[in-house]
């Protein structure tokens, strides 16, 4: 395409440059890299039980979208209810993780009180202890209080989140926080707010955004997180469904990988569709939390 100036010179479009050419080469390479995997699981989802030994490219020779509805009535319980556990679980844990962090992040960020050093150096220590060496603990308390396989099952996964135990987000929230200007709380103070009108009138509306990052965060953590679950979970209708997945594997009989594939699938709609309605509060949160003070 030929553009013509004002002074009668012809300007041809600007062709791109080897450099760019290379760039976008190389970004369509790392996409394909990173997007194969989950092609091939899709693929794999309608494949029979016989072509997924045999045939181990992208597209399925037989079309067996049978392994769905297999999948979902595989077991005595309809894989529904896994789905409803993992809902449960993770909106839960984002309340607690909302409410707790934020709280916690406010008393580092904003009180005055002693020790407030020392306890904030403690908690980010933390964060240098892998999950599974603290799990151990976690499970001889729980334990020890009647809590693991008992009537409300969940409580070892939630109890945690409801007492501000990851740090992360505090960690967060309190970097948050040292952005906004102190001289809000002292006009607010001067109106005569106590430290939790400061709180309810200054601070959470500002913290939006990362209150936002903490609820995807979160949801998507729990949503995905199979270790703990499988440790305190141990009745067949309370699993959730990264733990349910485990049970079209069996070392005795013959596996059901068609449709173990298919609820994997499944599996990653709540997080994708979850990731797409916050996309841009999640971009907002991460590009104005962590990143003043």
């Amino acid at each position: 395409m030929v553009a013509v100036t004002s002074t009668g010179a012809r300007v041809g479009a600007r062709k791109p440059t080897g450099r760019q050419a290379l760039r976008l080469t190389v970004l369509i390479a790392i996409v394909a890299v990173v997007l194969y995997p989950l092609l091939w699981m899709l693929g794999t989802s309608v494949k029979s039980q016989e072509e997924i030994v045999n045939n181990i490219g992208l597209l399925p020779e037989v079309f067996t979208p049978s392994n769905y509805t297999e999948g979902w009535n595989n077991f005595d319980l309809s894989f529904g209810r896994f789905f409803l556990n993992s809902a449960m679980v993770s909106l839960l844990t984002v309340i607690g993780n909302a409410v707790s962090c934020l709280l916690a992040a406010y008393a580092f960020a904003r009180l005055r009180f002693r020790l407030r050093g020392p306890l904030f150096a403690v908690m980010i220590g933390t964060l240098l202890l892998p999950g599974h060496v603290l799990i151990v603990p976690q499970y001889i308390l729980f334990r020890s209080l009647g809590l693991v396989g008992g009537e409300w099952p969940y409580l070892p996964l939630l109890i945690p989140q409801f007492l501000a135990t990851e740090a992360f987000f505090v960690f967060l929230m309190v970097q948050f926080m040292r952005g906004i200007p102190r001289e809000l709380d002292e006009a607010a103070k001067i109106d005569g707010a106590s430290p939790f009108g400061i709180f309810r009138h200054v601070i959470l509306p500002l913290s939006r955004p990362a209150l936002v990052t903490t609820a995807i965060f979160s949801f998507i953590w729990t949503w995905n997180d199979f270790f703990r679950q499988l440790v305190f979970l141990s009745n067949l209708e309370d699993y959730t469904v990264p733990v349910a997945l485990t049970l079209f594997i069996d070392s005795t009989s013959q596996s059901a990988v068609g449709p173990m594939f298919a609820m994997s699938v499944l599996s990653l709609l709540p997080v994708f569709l979850f990731f797409l309605a916050f996309q841009r509060m999640l971009v907002e949160g991460i590009n104005t939390s962590g990143l003043k003070g």
